[in-house]
Order: C-alpha cells, then structure tokens, then sequence
C-alpha cells in the first residue's frame, strides 16, 4: 500500500474543529456560571427580601458595640434572651454594606450564586470527562433550587455542596484526605446558619454508611462495598467536626444542649411550620417543583439500573427525599445528593475519555474561563445603580416614604409593623 492511499485512510481532524469544540465548552460553562449573577444585577431580587433587612442591620449592630446580641434587639421583647445563631452571615453582609452601600445586597447574592453554579457543575463531575452532562445536571440544579435568597440558609446551601463533594472524593478515592477539611467546614458553618445541624446529619449518614460496610466486610458478606476507609480515622473526623460546631461565642452560654436545640428552633421550629408556606410540603404548582421530582427520580433509578450498593448514596436519598418533600424550602439538600448520583451512574460508566486529555484541555481552558467569569461579574457589579435608585427601587416593595414621614415627624412608638417589611423598618429607621 502506497503512503497516498495510508494517508488516505487515515482521518485527518482539523485545527478548526479542536478551536471551535474548545470554545463552545469555555461559552458553555461562563453562561452557566454568571446567567443567574447577570439575572440579579437587572432584577434586584435581594433588595426585595423583607428578612435581609434585620440581618443588615443586626451585623451593624455588632461591628459598632463590638460585641454579640444576646437579647431580643429591635423587637418588642429586648429584655428576653436571643442567641443569634446567624452572626456571621449578618457580619459579612455589614461589612460588605460598608465597602458597597446598598449595591452589596445584589453583589453577595451574584457571588454566592455563582459559587452554587460553580459546586453544582463539580458535583456532576464536570472535571471527569462527562462535560456535558454535568453542564446540563448542574442547570436543572440550580433551576430546582429556584429563587435564592440572600439570607443564611445560601451559606448552608453551599456547605452542604462542599461537605457532599468532599465526603464523595474520599469513597470514590478511598481515602481520607478530602475529609481532613471537615472541621473547617463546620466551624465556619456553625457561626453562618443555624442549619450546620442539616451538615451534621450528612456526616452522620455518611459515618452510619462506613460503619454498616466495615461490619458487612467483616461478616464475609458478598457484596461490592463503596469503601473501606479506617473506621478510626473517619470517627476521629467526625468527632472533631462536631466539636469544631461549638466554637461560637453562644456555645457554652448557658451550654452546649441549648445551643444545639436554639439551632433547630431557628431552623424547625413549631412557628415557622405554622406560618410560612414554604415551610409546608412541595404543592407541586410550579415546573421547579417537577424538574426537582424528575432529578430524585432519575437518581434512584440509577442507583436500580446500576444495582449500587452504596450504602451512603442510598441513605442521603432516602432521608433527603423525605425532609425535601415535606419542606420545600430544602429542595437543596435532596437536589445536590441527586445531581451527584446520576453524575456518578453517567461517568463511571464511560470508557472513552482520557484523563490526560482531559488534564492538558483544562490547563488553558480553565483560565480562561475565570478570567471571563470575572469580567463578567465585574461589568455585573458596575452596572448596578446608585444608593437613590436603588431606594427608589426598594420602596417598590417597603414602606420607604412611611418610614421617611415617621422620622421627619418624629412619631412616638411603639411602632408595629407587618413581618414581611418589618426587617427593613429595623434598618431604616
């Protein structure tokens, strides 16, 4: 055979097609990352929120007394005890209050939903070769979880994403090093949203799973486990973990016990199931809801379909699908689980891609997307309007010119207000 006809045979690939393919992955994943930011800095969907307000104003409170709350400030009752589970989520907004006024509202709320964009798209294991796919799961994730507020829970919402992607790496891996961040994790956790318990509940699932296979290995059981991790180690974590929860300035005032049990008052307390409605179950009236039931189904059918007998994969689905559908407002905690176990069904069963490939793509591509991410964001936050238009903006909504004819005419108190704008007339006034 002459080297013509070899030559003829043998597919040629042209540079065009490499360029092109490489950069409809770098568009893909910067639209995907600063869609909803892009979406923020034209809606102003924070300042719309009647709960940052009190947030705003109690973090204020704590960077001028220098000190924390522990009585009911700005309420009716400012001699009962009140343990603001909340303070570091309500200091970071005062702080970046002081660099932004009131343009920090919207840049934190693009900031965090950029970095949920940016964990969902690694939870479906986009680095892993399934592209894609992850670009798809992680767009139905962030469409499930619809309308994010700035408020604490967004801080729960990303942890949850760290902890679940790290407690994933150690059992894909086999090792205990990713789980070393842990602690961290729940120090920061514990002083941002009362919801850490939800974290301490995935840890406790994930150390149930690895006990419950270590005993089955040991039994001579014929089953494929997910991991063998020292049990000594994964306990010792686990351990520290908790212990990290109670380095708060509350924890040991009056005791630990109640710290914990303010912590699930302030997340599942009688009162909040009693009046508000997205403390209820999913009513299954808005295509989220469905996108959200689609993801969980798909997820156990690919735990069936692959016959898993990954103990931990199976109980997260299970105990987060009941907590979801009985409060929506924690679609997250199921949704993430969900992304990740079909990346996991989808990925582990390719055989096509190369890692090395994958590795010498991303050592250009992935600069160039953080470098569009960030221009993006950038001319985002620059876009935003000044503080008059961004009040004007707000009193949309809040009662900005009552409050303005109170303060000129120095009205007496009491002054009672409804819940839903009561938080900005702490602030305001």
């Amino acid at each position: 055979m002459s080297t013509e006809e070899v030559a003829a045979k043998v597919p040629v690939r042209p540079h065009g097609g490499v360029f092109a393919g490489a950069a409809g992955r770098i568009a893909a994943l910067v639209l995907l990352l600063t869609i909803a930011g892009v979406y923020e800095s034209f809606h102003l969907t924070a300042l719309m929120n009647g709960t940052i307000w009190w947030h705003l104003r109690t973090g204020l409170w704590i960077l001028q007394k220098h000190a924390f709350p522990r009585q009911g400030l700005f309420s009716q009752y400012p001699d009962k005890p009140w343990l603001d589970c909340d303070w570091g989520f309500d200091l970071l907004t005062a702080a970046a209050y002081k660099l932004l006024r009131l343009r920090a509202l919207p840049a934190l709320l693009m900031v965090f939903e950029v970095a949920l964009a940016v964990l969902t798209f690694l939870l479906a294991r986009g680095r892993s070769g399934g592209f894609w796919y992850a670009i798809f799961l992680s767009a139905l994730a962030q469409y499930a979880i619809a309308d994010l507020p700035l408020l604490p829970s967004v801080l729960s919402i990303l942890f949850f994403a760290i902890e679940l992607f790290l407690l994933l790496e150690s059992r894909r891996r086999n090792d205990v090093h990713s789980l070393y961040w842990l602690p961290i994790l729940f120090l920061l956790w514990a002083n941002m949203d009362e919801q850490f318990l939800v974290g301490l509940l995935l840890l406790g699932l994930f150390v149930a799973a690895e006990v419950a296979e270590s005993w089955l290995h040991l039994s001579g059981a014929s089953l494929r486990l997910a991991s063998t991790h020292s049990l000594a180690k994964v306990g010792t974590i686990a351990g520290v973990s908790v212990v990290a929860t109670l380095f708060t300035p509350y924890s040991f005032s009056p005791s630990p016990l109640q710290f914990y049990r303010t912590a699930f008052q302030g997340a599942y307390s009688k009162v909040w199931f009693e009046n508000f409605a997205d403390m209820g179950s999913m009513p299954f009236r808005s295509p989220q809801n469905f996108v959200l039931l689609l993801l969980v189904m798909a997820a156990f059918f690919a735990l069936g379909r692959r016959r898993s007998r990954d103990l931990f994969k199976i109980g997260v689905m299970v105990v987060f699908s009941m907590l979801t559908f009985r409060v929506q407002r924690d679609v997250w905690c199921v949704a993430l689980p969900a992304v990740a176990v079909i990346a996991d069904a989808v990925i582990d069963g390719q055989h096509g891609d190369d890692p090395q490939a994958n590795r010498q793509r991303r050592r250009w591509e992935e600069p160039a997307i953080v470098m569009l991410v960030l221009m993006t964001f950038l001319v985002a936050v620059i876009r935003l309007p000044g503080d008059n238009d961004l009040m004007n903006q707000v009193g949309r909504v809040h009662p900005v010119r009552a409050c303005d004819f109170i303060r000129t005419n120095q009205l007496p108190g009491p002054l009672f207000n409804a819940f839903s704008f009561g938080g900005f007339v702490i602030w305001y006034l």
